[in-house]
């Protein structure tokens, strides 16, 4: 079977064998390696990478906030639709990640090349639709966001050249996602942070220099963004993946699609509630003026960055527990989920109390001139690192039950923090207790969904165990 999917590219027998000795390789150390040094080496990248796309959203924030209260406010009502874009890019890259990390495990290569393939193609295409949506309707869909008529123009500016980018950003998303499901993170990494880098030098200039505006900060994540996908791309064309993108391997059974689905609801779940709980927010927060919607686009942003190390530790911990999944060293995955969930807790609460105790002065480096900006987005921040550290179980139970094919239970735990947890405070809290109730709703979904979450998580302990013991009594 390997002969046949590589044939084409005319490889002589020795060639076809190196690539095989390498798979085997790469299989070894996934199932062999010490599980504190693998988790640990996987996820430096993936940290790095988060950080790094969190640092240029932060960019655009602070950069674009230098303009104006109201124009910091758009970058929170675009941020929405970029949680869109994540949303389908995600749902088709971890659902397809997942997907391709058990068929590596269990070293079903010729398979794994058809899903990825089947996942990049399909990213392009639902971008591009919505990118002929959002343009087609911009002024509609920024109002329905959450944009005042002080900040439309500026959200319309921002939110332009976004759409434009969508197909790219989408597919980006998607290889970047396979990468890390192989286990190739650094690769992955060098893409990103190559166009994160870009977008952070870029943003003054398109900014202020050129006079672009809001628009500028677009047009700087538009060709960051570019650079990323094609730097990415070039890793998969080369060789330097395990797996191809070929447009001939695309699948034409719904079977396919409907298994990367399955395994991205989570990832589509999470994402789309969190465009929905984004707009919620923005329009409770509208209620109490533009500075309230600027404090939380700024204490939002912030938090994404200390959040994202948590997510970028996860994503470090998902092959290891995908790959060992499929090879059926469930005792692998165990310790795995296990050493994640305390390591990245004790990771989350130092940076959580390093920036309660900085709040005021981080707030004020974005809005020095507005104090009201300044008041509300501290104590928003303050509140959300108080429960920040509950988040680390939360999240590495979701990714558990995702890599591990456990979809339902999976898509449960992932719409609990943005959604069954978070909407019934920003609906129910501004209206009791006002603009607290804006500042204090997430802080609240974070501890109750650390509730919840928490027998999912022991559930998933006593679920390897099981496995655990089906194996060693078939092997006496």
């Amino acid at each position: 079977m390997i002969v046949k999917i590589y044939r084409h590219k005319r490889k002589s027998p020795m060639e076809i064998s190196t690539e095989e000795k390498r798979r085997q390789a790469h299989y070894r150390i996934m199932t062999e390696t010490p599980i504190p040094s693998l988790v640990t080496r996987l996820a430096i990248p993936t940290i790095i990478s988060m950080l790094v796309t969190s640092i240029y959203n932060m960019a655009d924030t602070f950069f674009v906030a230098q303009l104006g209260t109201s124009a910091a406010g758009a970058v929170g009502i675009v941020f929405s639709i970029m949680a869109i874009i994540q949303a389908l890019g995600f749902t088709l890259g971890q659902g397809g990640g997942a997907f391709v990390s058990r068929l590596l495990g269990a070293r079903r290569v010729d398979e794994a090349i058809e899903v990825a393939s089947s996942a990049f193609f399909a990213a392009i295409a639902v971008g591009l639709l919505l990118a002929i949506f959002g343009l087609t309707f911009t002024n509609g869909l920024m109002r329905a966001l959450g944009a005042t008529d002080t900040i439309l123009p500026y959200a319309r500016a921002y939110g332009e050249y976004i759409f434009y980018a969508c197909p790219i950003m989408s597919a980006s998303l998607v290889l970047n996602n396979l990468l890390r499901s192989e286990g190739k993170a650094m690769l992955g990494m060098i893409g990103i942070t190559t166009g994160g880098i870009l977008n952070i030098f870029l943003d003054p200039i398109f900014i202020f220099t050129f006079g672009f505006g809001t628009a500028g900060a677009a047009m700087a994540t538009a060709i960051s963004q570019t650079i990323s996908f094609l730097l990415l791309l070039v890793v998969f064309l080369t060789g330097h993946s395990n797996v191809r993108i070929r447009i001939s391997k695309v699948s034409r059974r719904l079977s396919v699609y409907s298994t990367i689905v399955k395994n991205g609801f989570p990832s589509f779940s999470r994402q789309g509630l969190a465009t929905i709980s984004s707009v919620a927010l923005n329009v409770n927060a509208s209620a109490f003026g533009d500075a309230a919607v600027a404090a939380m686009s700024i204490s939002g942003r912030i938090t994404f960055l200390l959040f994202s190390a948590m997510l970028g530790f996860g994503q470090g911990f998902q092959p290891v527990a995908g790959f060992n999944w499929g090879a059926e060293r469930y005792d692998r995955v165990k310790k795995a989920t296990i050493f994640t969930a305390i390591a990245g807790t004790v990771i989350i609460s130092i940076l959580s109390f390093s920036c309660f105790i900085f709040a005021s002065d981080i707030v004020r480096s974005f809005r020095r001139d507005d104090i009201e900006v300044i008041r509300i987005g501290t104590i928003a921040l303050r509140a959300q690192c108080c429960m920040l550290p509950f988040s680390a179980l939360c999240v590495i139970t979701n990714m558990a039950l995702q890599v591990t094919g456990h979809s339902f239970r999976a898509s449960f735990t992932s719409m609990l923090r943005q959604g069954f947890c978070f909407l019934p405070y920003i609906l129910i809290l501004p209206r009791v207790i006002g603009l607290l109730g804006v500042q204090i709703s997430q802080p609240l979904s974070d501890m109750t969904t650390f509730i919840i979450s928490l027998q999912f998580f022991l559930w998933f302990l006593r679920k390897t165990d099981r496995k655990i013991a089906e194996v060693n009594s078939a092997q006496q």
